[in-house]
């Protein structure tokens, strides 16, 4: 009898037909895990002054679980923990392992970390291939094999279904439904051969899902196409917090308004209506006349925080505060993203969490 590796590395199998499933973000975590951010050429002028609000977000998520973070090699490390030590991060909680990266966006480069807990491996990961977005920005050779190595590290078993994926594109009820935008997982510059119905396939089969939902566009100044990370997130198995755009001047303002009716109209797999909470954007922000994807819908869930990027815009507190109303049982803390954001994403893109099998 084959083991669950054997038929990982065969691919005879998929996670899904052996019982296993994306869990929601908001489910317990075993640790999160980050690609410490070292290209320049990703905050270009500005990649110092990303690391204060980089380490607060850390102390923030490392005081409810471990946080694992990918480094390139102990030069690298020693950097990292100057910025850590400054912050007061508790480095009890911090991990650090020789994976070197490209570039810091483990949501989309990272593994995705599928559960059974029935099974005699509960935890297993499935390794997307990864373009950069569409071959945006390479070098991400070494991006790509990311979860190759965190799954090795872990001794766990690693699925591969050799179509391009990424994290940041698709988020999950954890009860068997999938939200994903068409301006994303259907461009041609991802899988131009294969159609709507067999992206699906792919989602169920390496998801563990059954209900896939569909939005439209993604915001304006959004490099990946269109990631739902930065327009609609699940905070409960059957509520939906989606941004919307108030001023009718501005580009966003009729896509999300589309967005927001596509929303009304769909359904969870238990067949019940999305509940609907109404998340607002801030105002337009730009670096050197660069329209920048600015977001409060791309705050990450801890297990005892949900860190919002904040973009001292008015906006700001009134997010936060229909976030926390979200979630009673965490602690929602804004953190300044107004330099991170010139990367073009913000606390979800930078980080992949591992869930606990409970």
């Amino acid at each position: 009898m084959k083991s669950i590796f054997d038929l990982a590395n065969s691919g005879e199998v998929t996670p899904a037909e052996l019982g296993y499933y994306f869990p929601a973000e908001f489910a317990p975590h075993t640790a999160t895990w980050l690609s410490w951010p070292h290209k320049e050429d990703s905050w270009p002028g500005k990649i110092d002054t990303i690391y204060p609000a980089y380490a607060a977000f850390i102390k923030i998520v490392a005081k409810g679980e471990k946080v694992n973070i990918n480094v390139s090699n102990e030069a690298m490390k020693a950097f990292a923990l100057t910025h850590l030590e400054k912050a007061r991060v508790d480095l009890s909680q911090i991990k650090f392992h020789f994976f070197p990266t490209n570039d810091a966006w483990c949501r989309d480069h990272g593994p995705a970390f599928l559960i059974n807990p029935t099974a005699t491996e509960p935890k297993v990961v499935v390794k997307w291939n990864y373009n950069a977005w569409g071959d945006k920005y390479p070098p991400y050779d070494l991006d790509n094999l990311i979860p190759h190595k965190i799954a090795a590290h872990l001794g766990v078993p690693c699925f591969t279904p050799h179509i391009v994926m990424e994290g940041g594109s698709v988020e999950f009820n954890g009860t068997g439904t999938l939200l994903t935008s068409k301006a994303c997982l259907l461009n041609k510059n991802r899988n131009p051969n294969l159609n709507q119905d067999q992206i699906e396939k792919y989602l169920c089969d390496y998801y563990g899902v059954s209900n896939i939902l569909w939005v439209g566009d993604g915001i304006l100044g959004d490099d990946t196409d269109g990631h739902i990370d930065d327009i609609t997130r699940f905070v409960n198995q059957d509520t939906v917090l989606t941004v919307v755009e108030e001023n009718k001047l501005d580009e966003n303002h009729l896509l999300l308004k589309e967005n927001l009716q596509l929303l009304k109209k769909m359904r969870l797999e238990d067949g019940k209506q999305l509940n609907i909470v109404e998340l607002p954007m801030p105002g337009a922000k730009f670096y050197e006349d660069q329209r920048l994807p600015a977001s409060y819908a791309n705050f990450y869930i801890a297990n005892e925080a949900v860190v919002v990027p904040t973009f001292r815009d008015k906006n700001d507190q009134k997010a936060i505060d229909i976030i926390s109303a979200c979630f009673p049982d965490r602690k929602v803390v804004g953190v300044d993203s107004l330099d991170i954001i010139w990367g073009l994403g913000s606390f979800h893109c930078l980080s992949q969490q591992e869930p606990a099998v409970v």
